[in-house]
């Protein structure tokens, strides 16, 4: 376990960050030991993220006279988290639109896509270059694009030109878990610059570089015995909050 943080000081133990190999073995042990579905796991981090977005920008403080968001969601577990949390946004009255440039063949994935179109969220064919369409359209962006399954330098296309998009526009990003272009360890080197971090069940060593205005813990789930195995040293969500700022 690494990067000890002082975040946790009412408890006197320090918050730990998860490497990459790290978080990967507390998926595993709860998809395999404690018997947590996939499905599970993406519907409790998707709503939590979806809850998170509405604590920074509630509707009524939206800057735009239509509460409309951007969903830009990638092929893995990360975009599939993106889409439940666009899901529970539209429930929440915002107006979400998704961007999914690479769909998934993954049958669970293509579940979640099915419940969105249900619901009624369009999705985009393309993603404008022209920023000021971005910028026009869109109170905020969420990034659910990379995330921590992508490779350190490892964004092809058309996640590059994406990218590239993101860098420019003025409305406000919100990554899920790691920003994407980042390393999940080593943090930011040629990425975005999110407002707003969520990092999902415990946060990442690359949260340590984070600079934003606000970021969060979401997903009030991973079991004691594994918190503890883990050393993660999680700060105490009041009442029945999911979600909980850093």
């Amino acid at each position: 376990m690494s990067c000890p943080s002082d975040w946790n000081k009412d408890r006197g133990e320090p918050i730990t960050f998860l490497s990459k190999r790290e978080a990967a073995a507390i998926e595993k042990e709860l998809l395999e030991d404690y018997k947590f579905g996939r499905q599970q796991l993406i519907e409790i981090l998707g709503h939590a993220c979806a809850i998170a977005v509405t604590k920074v920008f509630p509707l009524s403080s939206l800057p735009k006279k239509q509460p409309t968001i951007l969903v830009i969601c990638g092929p893995e577990q990360n975009g599939a988290i993106g889409l439940v949390c666009a899901r529970h946004l539209r429930i929440y009255n915002y107006e979400p639109t998704i961007f999914y440039p690479k769909r998934s063949q993954n049958s669970l994935y293509q579940d979640f896509t099915t419940q969105c179109e249900k619901m009624d969220i369009p999705f985009l064919s393309y993603l404008p270059t022209e920023v000021q369409l971005i910028n026009d359209a869109y109170n905020l962006v969420v990034d659910a694009i990379l995330g921590l399954e992508c490779e350190s330098g490892g964004a092809k296309e058309p996640y590059c030109s994406i990218l590239t998009t993101l860098k420019l526009i003025r409305i406000p990003i919100v990554s899920l878990d790691v920003p994407s272009g980042w390393d999940a360890e080593a943090g930011n080197s040629d990425g975005i610059s999110p407002e707003v971090l969520i990092s999902l069940a415990a946060p990442k060593k690359c949260a340590t570089r984070f600079l934003g205005k606000h970021h969060f813990l979401a997903g009030r789930f991973l079991p004691y015995d594994l918190q503890k195995k883990f050393e993660l040293n999680l700060p105490e969500y009041p009442g029945a909050e999911c979600v909980i700022p850093l």
